[in-house]
């Protein structure tokens, strides 16, 4: 009877803590101007009594940009579901006055060791919220705002601070989640992690509109809501950058340092130091209101692209926040009833927390930006780096791409010329000097790395730029291979040659060439793959040339010529006219040119299914091949007719046996099946293809005690690293590329064994493969000569796996064609 008691009196109390007032979060002892607006009366309820929805959070700011002139706003940009990505800078009246002039002297601070930086106010980024299911950082935007508006007695903050202020990095995920977690709360809250409120459906709110972790991307920028981050962070480089989360919801409340052993190398200790120092600050302020909290003891500054991490290679101080979730309005766990509002009330305290280290801290933390970027000045060489591919400028174009945004120097190069057997073609590739302010910058993106102090990763090891780009690279060039500096970067225009009565020619190696080629078949276009090298007119083509004869088409010669045009225009290609069909090697009426089906591609999504990887393969198509993609719900998939579709792409996955007999009846009757990483063993086990997988070992560790025994299975993990693999160019799934070695990114430790036929060995890892990144050793045994593709016959279909995904967090340009190939060429393996 008492037990039920105890249990009464927490869900009661944890009932009536959600309908706390604004109060509750405040510092006590303040006073507020009346004339600023409360979030209650401009959303219709508490702070924390219901979860913001993205819209109310976007009403409220606006609001209070308008009353406040402490505050303005901007929009700088929309996420793919049309939400404003929003910006409030705060700081006092007087200093929103000359705000651009603040600006200019916090950069040339940067760029000047002179410059006194004792009398500039420090910046501080504050962000919340990037994963949408972790809200109380959102939440704790509406009451932070409020305060820094409204507060009185903060001017010697505000005189001496200014605050970049970012209520919600993830506008979609954000949204998404409040609605789940909206719509199914009571009106009587109910704590059970059991109830429907706690579970939410695929994909979660976690994500943004493409199911990417958009707090992985903030190296890569490939996602727009990254894109106005990080303009926004090189325009006023912040001295300190917060990143509010949630975690699991039996924790506490963690803030960094992370593990000091899992700090990258590049980071200056100086960094790790000033972070502790911040860290008495949270402290201080949790044991005000008794919150229990953590440090050191998990997380880690590893991988650049965290939003805590990300400034720590760019002179600021970035700070992770993970405060325990209730996923909901309120949760039993292990430490109690743990209620929405009171997650708020911690993210609420550390903000402030973060703005009284910054403010009592200031002169120290923008003495270390200025002297982080005179050391990166001084310690830069006089050479540079280049990168490109000699038959695929918009591979190369994407990279420069990332590196203009984070306002890096390129170059254009004066001449083509051969660097370690690789050219280097003027319009294909970019020079790249070391003797520029973002030097460490450029380190960090090239950077390879194969021994660790630790063998525990939180996120990926390994991310070298010109390897997940697939281009051509060198280091040590000297600077007189440079030519103009690029201002304004332009992918190359496409063209077509002339117009042809015979017929046109499109290399397969441009990043873009299936793009076009979708629009062509589309068109009702017939088109054909070259299935061997030739050279026409005395210009050699590859492997997977595509060809589009002009007679006995559904457009006439000029009509052609025309739509082809249009297309080079689209996809940046240069298609070129023939007018013979007499070739070195196969001619153009060769059985060597086969022809090319439309495909009509379907893939599988919901439970069971990976949401990072189906998410990527979805933008994949979408975004950048406008290709596309029926994503076919795997609850709905035993009364789908699937006979339509010509592929079936299944993401990383664990399936029900029930759809393994349709599988296997579409297959046979002509169907590709292209399955991702488990779905190899899936597909194994009910006999659609045959597999013989390497066993693997855990690596021998002695002396492991009690305490750590732990690291022993994490030691094993390949959480994300490089590995190189020959090609066999003559086959479909390589067509396209044109070196003989391709970069392949790992994080699964499935590894296949190659068959004692080479010519079935298309991909097949090298004898040392690692390029860069973490693998133990007993792996790092079994990995080489191992084989990360497969495609067998089932009937008259294929079943083709990949171990490891292609089309990595979307930057991963250099594999993105094999997943294509199998598309276009699937039926030809």
């Amino acid at each position: 009877m008492k037990k039920i008691l105890v249990l009464f009196l927490l869900i009661s109390n944890s009932l009536s803590a959600q309908k706390v007032d604004l109060s509750y979060y405040l510092p006590k002892n303040t006073t507020y101007n009346q004339n600023i607006p409360t979030p209650e009366s401009v959303i219709g309820h508490e702070v924390g009594e219901w979860h913001i929805t993205h819209d109310k959070l976007v009403e409220y700011m606006k609001v209070l940009a308008a009353s406040s002139d402490r505050i303005s706003i901007e929009n700088r940009g929309k996420t793919y579901e049309d939400r404003p990505l929003l910006l409030l800078t705060i700081t006092s009246p007087e200093n929103h006055k000359n705000l651009e002039s603040i600006r200019k002297k916090h950069i040339d601070a940067t760029n000047n060791n002179s410059v006194d930086v004792s009398k500039n106010p420090i910046v501080v980024y504050q962000g919340f919220s990037i994963h949408g299911n972790e809200p109380s950082g959102s939440n704790a935007a509406l009451a932070v705002a409020y305060y820094l508006a409204a507060a009185d007695n903060i001017d010697d903050l505000l005189n001496n601070t200014v605050i970049l202020f970012d209520p919600s990095f993830n506008p979609d995920g954000l949204q998404r989640f409040a609605y789940w977690a909206n719509t199914n709360r009571s009106k009587n809250i109910n704590p059970d992690p059991n109830d429907r409120e706690y579970s939410e459906i695929w994909p979660r709110g976690r994500t943004n509109h493409y199911q990417f972790d958009m707090n992985r991307d903030w190296l890569p920028v490939q996602l727009p809501e990254s894109s106005a981050r990080i303009e926004s962070f090189h325009k006023w480089l912040p001295n300190i950058l917060t990143d509010h989360h949630e975690m699991g919801s039996n924790s506490s409340f963690f803030f960094q340092p992370g593990i000091p052993s899992r700090t990258n190398p590049l980071t200056p200790q100086l960094n790790q130091d000033l972070t502790k120092e911040i860290a008495t600050y949270h402290a201080k302020a949790l044991d005000k209101i008794g919150s229990l909290y953590y440090s050191e003891e998990s997380f880690d500054d590893f991988y650049y692209g965290k939003g805590s991490t990300f400034p720590d290679i760019n002179g600021s101080i970035g700070i992770l926040f993970e405060q325990a979730s209730s996923r909901g309005h309120a949760q039993e766990t292990e430490n109690g009833i743990l209620t929405f509002p009171f997650t708020i009330r911690n993210q609420f305290t550390t903000a402030l927390s973060t703005l009284e280290a910054a403010k009592n801290m200031r002169v120290k933390i923008l003495q270390y930006q200025q002297d982080f970027y005179q050391e990166s000045r001084n310690t830069g060489t006089s050479k540079a780096i280049v990168f490109g591919d000699e038959k695929d400028a918009a591979k190369s174009f994407h990279l420069a791409e990332v590196m203009q945004k984070h306002k890096i120097k390129i170059h254009e190069i004066k001449d083509d010329f051969t660097e370690n057997g690789k050219t280097f073609k003027k319009g294909y590739s970019y020079v790249v000097p070391m003797n520029q302010k973002n030097q460490r910058l450029v380190k960090a993106m090239f950077d390879v790395r194969k021994t660790f102090k630790d063998s525990l990763f939180y996120d990926i090891s390994a991310w070298t730029f010109n390897h997940a780009f697939g281009v051509d690279y060198a280091e040590n060039i000297s600077l007189s291979k440079a030519g103009n500096e690029i201002t304004d970067l332009k992918m190359n225009a496409g063209s077509v040659s002339f117009k042809s009565d015979y017929g046109y020619l499109i290399p397969w190696n441009e990043y873009y060439s299936p793009n076009a080629l979708n629009t062509i078949l589309q068109k009702g276009i017939r088109a054909k793959v070259s299935m061997k090298n030739f050279k026409n007119a005395g210009n050699s083509y590859d492997y997977g040339t595509v060809f589009i004869p002009v007679q006995n088409q559904e457009l006439n010669a000029a009509e052609l010529y025309e739509f082809l045009r249009d297309v080079a225009t689209e996809s940046h290609l240069k298609i070129v006219g023939v007018t013979t069909g007499l070739n070195e090697g196969i001619d153009l009426g060769s059985g060597n040119f086969e022809a090319i089906t439309k495909p009509k591609v379907a893939m599988l999504v919901g439970d069971g299914i990976s949401g990072n990887d189906s998410g990527e393969i979805w933008h994949l198509f979408d975004q950048r091949f406008d290709m596309h993609l029926t994503r076919l719900d795997t609850r709905d998939f035993n009364r789908i007719d699937i006979d339509k579709y010509t592929h079936i792409v299944i993401p990383s996955s664990s399936l029900e046996k029930s759809a393994i007999e349709k599988l296997k009846t579409w297959t046979q009757n002509g169907g590709v099946i292209v399955g991702y990483q488990n779905t190899a063993r899936w597909l194994t086990s009910n006999k659609m293809i045959t597999l013989d997988f390497e066993s693997t070992k855990k690596d021998s560790i002695l002396n492991v005690s009690f305490e750590d025994r732990s690291l022993q299975s994490g030691a094993q993990v390949i959480g994300g690293a490089i590995f190189e693999a020959k090609v066999d160019r003559s086959h479909p799934i390589n067509f396209g590329y044109k070196n003989d070695k391709i970069a392949l990114f790992r994080n699964s430790t499935m590894f296949i064994k190659a068959d004692n036929r080479s010519y079935n060995n298309p991909i097949q890892y090298t004898s040392n493969p690692l390029l860069s990144g973490y693998i133990s050793k007993e792996n790092a045994k079994v990995i080489p000569n191992t084989v990360p593709f497969k495609v067998q016959r089932f009937g008259k279909g294929r079943v083709v796996v990949f171990t490891d995904n292609t089309n990595f967090r979307a930057f991963w340009f250099g594999t993105n064609k094999l997943l294509m190939n199998t598309i276009f060429f699937g039926d030809k393996m």
